[in-house]
Parts: structure tokens; sequence; C-alpha cells
């Protein structure tokens, strides 16, 4: 009998099963638990969630195929259109870990990917994780990145299994175009607050501090110093 590893179109078949029961969970952790952010409601209902499964968290491996994913997504993503879509990156293998190892792990993740990324850092943002107008790039694009894991402080980062949401900066911008971003942005802290017991610390808006001290999840103090640097 030959196994499914040496028969590529099963292999594929079988990834993709794996990828819709994926889907259904993370569909379960947003919209069956009425999760506090909104707009993952609005995409998830609107089935504009874009999955993919990875192993090796953390790795250059990873961190290739990643690229080439994130890559196509941009490529098809209608920049003209009032639609938001979310591209979300799974590692189903990976452990249970504790938020400083998984903060660690996550910008391992992001280096490797920035340093796979063969496109200029969007123009639009900066590039210094120390300023208060960094947005991570990737493709030409600006990203805001949300980290989740089932040991997160925060409940409602407690996603089943280690994940990374790829949120572009566009459409935040977009929000404020349309006049609706603080509507949003104070309905999320809300029923982020009725979940919690308190509003999440880290969330400040874009411009008043830099967004890389949210990605994680982790609640960081003022001596929080980013350990990704961008080079090119």
């Amino acid at each position: 009998m030959r196994l499914v590893e040496d028969r590529p179109e099963l292999k594929k078949v079988k990834e993709y099963s794996d990828e819709k029961m994926l889907k259904r969970q993370f569909e379960d952790f947003i919209l069956e638990n009425d999760h506090p952010c909104v707009m993952a409601q609005t995409v998830f209902s609107m089935e504009q969630v874009e999955l993919h499964a990875y192993k090796d968290f953390g790795s250059a491996g990873a961190a290739r195929k990643l690229i080439k994913d994130l890559e196509e997504y941009v490529a098809g993503y209608d920049f003209e259109s009032n639609d938001f879509r979310t591209f979300l990156a799974v590692f189903p293998d990976s452990p249970n870990y504790s938020e400083i190892e998984f903060e660690k792990r996550l910008w391992k993740q992001l280096k490797a990917l920035n340093e796979a990324d063969k496109c200029d850092w969007d123009a639009r943002v900066s590039s210094d994780p120390e300023s208060e107008h960094f947005s991570f790039s990737i493709a030409g694009r600006a990203f805001y990145i949300v980290g989740m894991h089932p040991g997160a402080s925060r409940k409602a980062r407690q996603s089943p299994c280690t994940a990374i949401a790829f949120n572009l900066h566009w459409q935040f911008e977009k929000l404020r175009e349309m006049g609706t971003y603080e509507t949003v942005r104070d309905k999320i802290r809300e029923r982020d607050k009725e979940l919690q017991g308190n509003i999440n610390p880290m969330l400040e808006d874009f411009g008043k501090r830099s967004e890389a001290r949210q990605y994680s999840g982790r609640e960081v103090g003022d001596d929080w110093k980013c350990p990704f640097h961008h080079s090119k």
C-alpha cells in the first residue's frame, strides 16, 4: 500500500481537508464564541478569510511557503472594493507556548518572512519598529499583525492553535475614509472589556505608538524593545 506521503495528489486532498477542519475551528472561535472583534466576525461570516496551514512555526521553511501565499493574496486583493478580507496562517502542530516563548517565535517568523520577501518596504509606513508609524510590510504592502495562541492571557487571542492573522493596513485607512473607524474601534474595545473585564492596555491607534507592541498580544512595559530590525 502506498502512503499518502508518496502520492502528491492524495497529499493535496488531505491538506485541503485539514485546512477546512481548521477553518471550522476558527469559525467557532470567532462566531460561536461571539468574539469581541466585530471585524473578525464580519470576514468569517462573509467567508472572506483565506486560511493556510504551515509547519515549524518560526522557521525559514515556513517563511518561504508563507511569502508565496501572501504574494498571491496581495496580487489578488481588490483594493477598489469596500470588502475586507483576512489572511490567516495557522500552525496546528505547534506546542502550547508561554506568552514569552510565543512572542519570541512570532518575531523570529516575521524576521524570516522579511528575509524571504523580495519587495521593498511599503513607503506609506515606517520600517523602524520604534516609530509610531511602523507597520509590518509584506509584498510591498503594510500589514497589521495579530498573533494568537492557546496560552494567551487575553481571551480574544486564545485561538484553537497557534496562528497569525495578517490584516492589510489599507483596511484601517479605508474605515477612516468611510468615517466608521472610531465607531468600529470603540465597539471592539467595549466588547473586549465585557469579555476580559478590562480593555487591552496594549491597544492604541496607529500614529500614537508603535503597533509592534501589540502583535504578540502580551502586555509589555515601556522598556520593551522590538527584537525585529529591518536591514534591507
